[in-house]
């Protein structure tokens, strides 16, 4: 068996180039000083820091982060109040923030929440009269963001190398994906080593996104030979790898393909989209906010997979034989990706997570009404009807 891998230093940094300049392996973070260096001398004197409450400093990036801006004269401020699945009142709050100090760039420390409000917050600072509801309820179309650096802090949403961000409407329970060319990250710092702390469910969820992106964006109908070799290689390093990070945390060499795994899986699905899985997962989470977005893919999955196995067998057999062996038929493939599944102990059904058959009929119209969901919907490679979404959720409760 071939192992690449082998030939890799995992310590070394490398320059990966999608649209973002990505810094990628282990001690990247330790590139914050040139960029801060870069910054200041195209005169961005002040910054705004998005974050979470903890793990921007527990991972010790803070610190590196903190230093450079420091001898570089930038000021910042730091908005440390994103929440998992983020909303617009707290893109809003940070924008004012920003704005009053006078941000001239955004810098993400996070996974992919504080990422997306970042980059939400990238957009709002160049159109002073919008608002976050009105930016993800598509009432202007940006074409402009102040420059924005993403530091990744899980291997899962890929949001550091793409256009794509997401937020929440609270009161309309509304969960909408933008994609904008002008939030591309400048400049993205994957480092493996920033990511031994994640918890066995974060690590766990994170990686399932990945693997969730790459199916999709394979079996989009704007799927392209790009996204079909990526999403092969994306499943085949999770597989190999996740069980590895799962047995021990602080595996430096699994987190460091686990988190390649994501960040082509970002550029994967940049390319060939999403369809079925996200536009069914973010109803779930704009009525749970607190539920993982992970774990919520991870539940869809297989109902999806036998929904569109008619429409792409042969691309599925090729991009899922990493994790499942038998790829015959719509219900052995399916079956074959849940067992996967519980080999890396997520199990769940919707009805382990407090949905019901009543909520049923609400989500599949959230599915519908959402902005930007039906979009999603549209480019799914079988008939994206009422009923075929309701199945869809029916089967995984």
């Amino acid at each position: 068996m071939m192992n690449w891998e082998k030939d890799l230093n995992v310590n070394e940094v490398r320059e990966i180039r999608t649209r973002t300049t990505v810094y990628f392996g282990c001690g990247a973070i330790q590139k914050i000083n040139d960029i801060a260096h870069i910054y200041a001398e195209r005169g961005i004197n002040k910054v705004v820091v998005m974050s979470g409450r903890n793990a921007y400093k527990s991972t010790g990036a803070w610190d590196v982060v903190e230093k450079a801006l420091k001898e570089n004269k930038i000021e910042y401020i730091n908005y440390d109040k994103v929440t998992p699945n983020p909303t617009t009142d707290a893109i809003d709050e940070a924008t004012a923030l920003a704005r009053d100090f006078g941000a001239k760039a955004v810098i993400t420390i996070g996974g992919g929440s504080p990422t997306d409000a970042g980059k939400s917050v990238a957009i709002l600072l160049k159109y002073p009269n919008e608002t976050g509801s009105g930016l993800y309820e598509f009432k202007f179309t940006p074409t402009e963001a102040v420059p924005i650096v993403a530091i990744n802090l899980t291997h899962g949403t890929g949001s550091e190398t793409n256009r794509f961000a997401v937020a929440t409407i609270l009161e309309k329970n509304y969960k909408p994906a933008i994609a904008y060319n002008c939030i591309y990250p400048e400049f993205a710092i994957d480092d493996p080593d920033l990511m031994t702390g994640l918890s066995p469910k974060q690590t766990r969820y994170v990686s399932i996104d990945a693997v969730n992106h790459v199916i999709e964006a394979a079996t989009s109908t704007v799927a392209s030979p790009y996204s079909v070799t990526l999403a092969r290689q994306v499943i085949e390093l999770v597989g190999k790898y996740l069980p590895k990070a799962i047995e021990n945390p602080s595996d430096k060499e699994a987190r460091y393909y686990l988190c390649y795994a994501a960040l082509m899986g970002g550029v994967c699905f940049d390319n060939g989209l999403l369809h079925y899985t996200h536009a069914l997962e973010h109803p779930l989470s704009a009525m749970k906010p607190d539920f993982s977005h992970g774990l919520g893919l991870a539940i869809l999955l297989p109902a999806v997979i036998k929904n569109i196995y008619s429409a792409k067998a042969e691309t599925l057999q090729y991009i899922l034989e990493p994790i499942v062996k038998d790829t015959t038929d719509a219900q052995k493939t399916a079956e074959g990706v849940y067992e996967w599944l519980k080999s890396v102990d997520v199990p769940n059904k919707l009805k382990d997570e407090g949905f019901s058959e009543t909520d049923v009929e609400k989500l599949t119209e959230l599915a519908f009404t959402t902005p930007s969901l039906d979009g999603l919907l549209g480019i799914a490679p079988t008939k994206a009807t009422k009923e075929a979404v309701s199945a869809i959720y029916k089967e995984s409760l």
